[in-house]
């Protein structure tokens, strides 16, 4: 992990949001975080998926170091700025946003980063339409192996997150409201799972991630009974099953493996793709591109510039 010191603290704010029409009449909030800043890759755009629950702003501590690339990001179906479908979160959906807004912003194989059901959505919509992407970097994309596979890593059982999720109850019991911005971002760096969060992830998750109500009060934008609906489907996709057929270079990427979770799919997940490489960050969790942007952008550019050379 990075030196605390070179951890971010602020991050560049977004630009406004443009709508992109998705399935199912959902609209998304699309940023197009511009052309490079600097001398770089000019017609090389990267694409930017957040995890559940989140936003695309939790990405910007790692955008602001890829200046060199065109960059854009989404708010998921249900999630930041988007509306909310009215058939429930099924992760084709969100598929479906993604191949949206890689059409409206004209992305020509883009690169793709995600994180958790993000890195699931980047892999489900390359299946949906082959050679969208030039290459992705997936940090532990939400894939299970179909339940008669018998690929089930130790102590994940497949056939209890599908009926009975324990991060659906904790959706369910989140607190979605605080007296200020101020008092949530000291109450989430306070203890985990967000305390993990570098400083400027956190506040970025704080200020995109949730609307003021007029007494000034906060309020979550993602409504717990949608981020539970989302993990509830999170394991009744059917990538797994397809992943022989993403021809794209991915990069697999993981945390520690101290507590059984998503981190155990992950070299599951590589060995099922063709073209595919693990890497292993041991000192950071599941929140990884939240914790240190630093060494995530490091690792970003570096499948980036392979993908490049393999054109």
């Amino acid at each position: 992990m990075s030196d605390p010191s070179r951890l971010p603290f602020e991050f560049h704010p977004l630009p406004l949001p443009t709508r992109t029409l998705s399935s199912s009449g959902v609209e998304i909030a699309t940023y197009d975080l511009g052309k490079p800043g600097r001398a770089g890759i000019a017609d090389q755009s990267v694409l930017f998926a957040h995890a559940t629950g989140f936003c695309a702003a939790v990405w910007a501590p790692v955008t602001d170091q890829l200046e060199e690339y065109r960059r854009a990001s989404l708010d998921f179906r249900g999630h930041g700025l988007s509306s909310i479908p009215a058939a429930g979160m099924d992760w084709s959906g969100t598929a479906e946003d993604v191949l949206a807004v890689v059409d409206a912003l004209g992305l020509n194989k883009p690169f793709g980063v995600g994180h958790s059901m993000g890195g699931a959505s980047l892999l489900l919509a390359e299946q949906m339409r082959p050679g969208t992407f030039s290459g992705l970097w997936v940090y532990e994309p939400i894939i299970f192996p179909m339940q008669d596979s018998g690929l089930e890593p130790t102590g994940l059982k497949i056939q209890d997150i599908s009926s009975s999720n324990p991060l659906v109850a904790s959706a369910l019991r989140r607190r979605d409201t605080f007296p200020s911005r101020s008092a949530a971002e000291q109450n989430f760096a306070s203890k985990p799972p967000l305390s993990d969060l570098c400083p400027a992830a956190l506040r970025a998750y704080v200020e995109y991630g949730f609307e003021q109500l007029p007494d000034g009060s906060i309020t979550l934008r993602c409504r717990p009974e949608i981020e539970a609906d989302t993990y509830r489907m999170g394991a009744r996709h059917s990538a797994f099953a397809h992943l022989g057929e993403v021809a794209c270079p991915v990069t697999v990427a993981r945390g520690h493996t101290k507590f059984p979770g998503p981190a155990d799919l992950a070299p599951l997940i590589s060995q099922a793709l063709p073209s595919s490489t693990l890497e292993e960050f041991p000192a950071l969790g599941h929140f990884g591109p939240l914790q240190d942007p630093v060494v995530v952008a490091e690792a970003v550019q570096s499948a980036l510039a392979a993908a490049s050379a393999g054109l």
